[in-house]
This record gives structure tokens, sequence and C-alpha cells, in this order.
């Protein structure tokens, strides 16, 4: 576990209420719409997408609030079909996911949110997962960085 401050980052959002089983197929319908969409508008990408979730729930069913983000650099007006907005800087304790998505929670958040308590941390509500290298939901090569902002 890394203690750390992020930096402010502007980022293509879409804000969706969903439950963690819907959040895939999200993502593969909202993800290239996007990246669609800051190319005709003339967007350069910035950074690996980030998933921004707040109140991430401890089971299946409670839908909570997540913004799919797409780090953009915004040089001219933008008029498109999703809002820009900055990622505020926050403290977090950040942690790394190597794998498949299926033990992204057992081996990636378990371990992170084990150290967070036993460190005497309260988390803000606010998670970050930031994909800084993804090969496809079943792949050993993503590389999942997760954030879980502290007060």
């Amino acid at each position: 576990m890394e203690i750390k401050m992020t930096n402010p980052i502007t980022v293509l959002s879409a804000e969706r209420m969903l439950t963690l089983p819907e959040v895939a197929s999200a993502s593969a319908e909202l993800c290239p719409a996007m990246a669609r969409d800051a190319e005709r508008h003339g967007l350069t990408v910035d950074g690996p997408w980030i998933f921004v979730s707040h109140g991430l729930p401890k089971d299946s069913r409670t839908a909570f609030r997540i913004a799919f983000c797409l780090p953009v650099s915004v040089a001219a007006p933008y008029d498109g079909a999703y809002a820009v907005k900055t990622l505020e800087p926050m403290v977090c304790a950040s942690g790394r996911h190597e794998g498949p998505l299926p033990t992204l929670f057992s081996d990636g958040y378990g371990p992170l949110l084990r150290a967070i308590e036993d460190a005497g941390h309260a988390l803000s509500g606010e998670s970050r997962e930031i994909y800084h290298r993804w090969q496809g939901p079943d792949s050993a090569g993503n590389r999942i960085e997760i954030q879980f902002g502290l007060r």
C-alpha cells in the first residue's frame, strides 16, 4: 500500500447508477463510444481509463454511482455527448492488481482494504480504478491501480 496525493485530471465523463455486475456491460458500451467522441471532437487522450466509484457496495445487488472517465487534453470548446470535468486531487491509499478481472476484488481490493484498516485510515467513500494496461477481462496481463480516497 502506498499513500499518495493524486493530481487533478481533466476527463470526459459518463456517470451511471449501477450494480457491480452491470459495470462490465456498461463499460463495454460506453468506453468505445467515449473514445470515438473524443477523436471526433479532436481531443487528445492524455492517460489511461479511470473508473471513479462513490459508495462502492460490499454486495452485488446495491447500486452505486460510477463515472467512466477518459483523461483528455481539451484545446478548444467541446460540444460532444459527454461531460468534461476535473477529477480533483485526493489523498489515497493505492495498490496494484495484475491479472484477470475475476480476481480484482479478492486479490486487489481485499488486501488493500485490509492494509488500510490495519493502518487505521478512514475511507472518504470515493475509489478509483486506473487501467494502466487492459488486455481483456480474462487476461493475466492486465495492470489496474486501485485507489481509495482517505479522510
